[in-house]
Order: C-alpha cells, then sequence, then structure tokens
C-alpha cells in the first residue's frame, strides 16, 4: 500500500465514525437509503450531462461533482452501517490509485488534468458502470459482494473525474455536520466583537411592532422609529409587512443583518472595507432578495408552522446565496434556527397585527411579546 492509499484508508476510517451522527435517519429503514444512492449516482450523472450541454459556461463542474459524490458516499456509507460492513472494506483504492490523491485545481474550480469542455470516453465508461451497480443496490437486500462492486465502480469513476476521495470525504463531513450537528456556541463567528459598542448589532433588543389602521406596520427601537413603514405590496395580503422580523432574526441568532445596520446606523466604518464590503448596498440587497425568496417558500408550508426543519435543499441554497460574505461561515444548522424561530415570532405578529420583537444574541434567541395595554 503507498502512501497516498494509506492516507485515503485513514481518511475514510475518520469519516465513517464522524459522519454516523449525521445519519438521522430510521436504522431499520433501508429503502430510503437506497433510493437516495441511486438518486445521488443519478446527480453526477446529470452533472456530467450539463458539462457536455453547457462546456465551457459550466465552469463549476468539477465542484458540482465534488458534491454529488460526496451525497453518494454518504448514503454508501449509511448503507454499508445497516448492512453491517465498514466503509474501508468495500471502497478499495487501489483499483484506482488516482483517486488517491488531490489534484491542483485552477482559479475557476477545475482541476488541472480533469475533464475541461466535456466528460472523457473513459469517465462516460466509468459511470455507465456506476450506474449499474447503483442499480444492483436497489434489491431488498444488497450483498457483501455487490457493495463491494459499487465501491470500485465508485472509486474509478471518481478517479476519472478527477478529484480526489479525501477531498469528497472532508467536504461531504462538513457539509453534513453543518446542516445535521448541533454546532458548538463557542465554534459560531460573531462578526463585529472587534468593533466598539456603536458599530455592533445590540446584545438585546426590544422592537416594538405596531400596525396602525391603514393596514401599515411600523418599527420602534428604544422609543425611536426606524424604518419606513411596510405594507404588504401585494393584492393577496400576506403579512410580508412584518418581514422585518426575519432581518431581527439574523441579528440575533446570526450575529448578522446588513439591512438591521443600516436601520439603526451601526455600520462597521472604522475598519476599510467592511463598510462597503459586508455592510453595503449589495450585502443589503441579498439579505433582501433571500428573506423574499424565502418567504415564498415559507407560505407554501404554512410558514413553518407544526414545522420542526427546514429542508436541505433550502438551506443549501441560502448557503450558495450567500457566497462571499461573511455570514457563509455559519453553519446550515444555525440558519435552520433563524429560520424556524424567525418565523414562529412573525406567525404572532401577523394573527395579533403587532407585538414586541426580543432578541437576544448572548442565547442566539428570538421570541415574541403581546404589546401591553399601555403600548
Amino acid at each position: 500500500m503507498t502512501s497516498d492509499t494509506a492516507e485515503v484508508v485513514r481518511e475514510l476510517t475518520v469519516y465513517e465514525s464522524a459522519i454516523e451522527a449525521t445519519d438521522i435517519i430510521d436504522r431499520k429503514q433501508l429503502r430510503p437509503i437506497q433510493h437516495g444512492l441511486f438518486g445521488e449516482v443519478g446527480g453526477i450523472m446529470t452533472a456530467a450531462k450539463k458539462l457536455v450541454r453547457e462546456r465551457t459556461s459550466y465552469p463549476g463542474y468539477l465542484m458540482a461533482a465534488e458534491e454529488e459524490f460526496g451525497d453518494t458516499l454518504w448514503y454508501f456509507a449509511a448503507l454499508c452501517r445497516r448492512r453491517g460492513v465498514g466503509l474501508t472494506d468495500v471502497l478499495d483504492v487501489t483499483v484506482a490509485p488516482k483517486a488517491a490523491a488531490a489534484r491542483p485545481r485552477t482559479s475557476g474550480g477545475q482541476v488541472a488534468g480533469g475533464p475541461s469542455t466535456q466528460p472523457s470516453d473513459d469517465l462516460d465508461g466509468a459511470l455507465m458502470l456506476l450506474g449499474r451497480s447503483a442499480a444492483a443496490l436497489l434489491d431488498s437486500t444488497p450483498s457483501v459482494e455487490q457493495l463491494k462492486e459499487f465501491g470500485c465502480r465508485y472509486v474509478e469513476a471518481l478517479a476519472e473525474t478527477g478529484i480526489s476521495l479525501v477531498d469528497v470525504a472532508k467536504a461531504n463531513y462538513r457539509k453534513a455536520s453543518g446542516a445535521f450537528l448541533e454546532p458548538l456556541r463557542e465554534d459560531l463567528a460573531d462578526f463585529d466583537k472587534d468593533f466598539g459598542p456603536e458599530e455592533q448589532l445590540p446584545r438585546e433588543f426590544r422592537i416594538r411592532v405596531n400596525q396602525r389602521a391603514t393596514g401599515k406596520s411600523y418599527l420602534q427601537w428604544n422609543g425611536v422609529f426606524i424604518g419606513d413603514p411596510l405594507s404588504d405590496n401585494i393584492t393577496e395580503q400576506d403579512g410580508y409587512r412584518f418581514h422585518d422580523v426575519f432581518h431581527f432574526a439574523n441579528a440575533a441568532v446570526l450575529h448578522w443583518s446588513p439591512v438591521i445596520r443600516t436601520l439603526i446606523k451601526h455600520k462597521r466604518k472604522s475598519k476599510a472595507g467592511f463598510d462597503e464590503e459586508q455592510d453595503g448596498g449589495r450585502a443589503i440587497v441579498v439579505e433582501e432578495g433571500l428573506t423574499a425568496w424565502i418567504f415564498s417558500r415559507a407560505k407554501q408550508l404554512n410558514y413553518f408552522e407544526s414545522e420542526t426543519r427546514v429542508s436541505l435543499g433550502i438551506l443549501k441554497t441560502i448557503h450558495d446565496f450567500v457566497g462571499g460574505y461573511e455570514v457563509e461561515s455559519c453553519p446550515m444548522k444555525l440558519w435552520e434556527h433563524t429560520i424556524l424561530q424567525g418565523f414562529s415570532v412573525f406567525r404572532q405578529l401577523k394573527s395579533a397585527e403587532g407585538g414586541i420583537i426580543v432578541g437576544d444574541r448572548a442565547t442566539r434567541t428570538l421570541r415574541y411579546e403581546p404589546l401591553g395595554e399601555q403600548e
């Protein structure tokens, strides 16, 4: 065994142990895992199809392929776990040594020596064999030999793509742990801790929200009106006039909201770059656009009432949406908390036509209080 293949075996052992905590599917259920694995192999093939169709207009092929191979690895590990087989027992890197070592990437995310405009004939053939072996795993109870066959075809296809198995495993663990594991509070970023209080989002806040007879909502912070009065701006009224609650949820839970920084005039102007790059107009547009997009999805789910989770698809889109901004370091699980808490308060504001938004950055929580009689 070469040093490269020995490293892959070590990394796979670490991955197999660490990734188990993200497996939240009933361990007695095999079908969802089999279907998921087959679907992710289809995702690998879809990425290759897009490369053929779009050629150089699909510069992120290798990044997309790495994610699809990673999701496939997750389901394969889950399937092996349910069959009582170790991942390293069925993934033999020696059948394709090229999968052991990472190859340098270009600035566009491609891999040097990997496919640039279309998959090679070798990759096309490897993907066909991978698809057939994935179909065989749809048997009621896959055998160890079938698992080994799939593992062999997986490594071969990965090698032809030009991505290392170690890179795939590490990237997939980051994604899965960020989506399914509760983050440690001490590991979470506080984006303005190095700034003075006048440039920080408030550590604690109480925002009075009141709807007047005009149907517009008004915000007050420390007795001072902030922002503009808002209406729903749509024919079928849906409560979007209260959507600032989502920006306050971002501030309390994520410690991020260029919109709120602007409303309360707490932009970080003392350090070059922060005011323009993180708190500027483009960042504001990103947050507003993201808020509107999430709201449109939430309407289909009754504003997340009775929901305890946010779909991985929504969370992945959010992560892509905020790429390049400081908040991209926040794990998807934290975004899930932000969305669920924000919509919980939103539903109460909408029902009561007003209330108090209470945020606490220390505990990363947001809650609702009704307006008192004196208010």
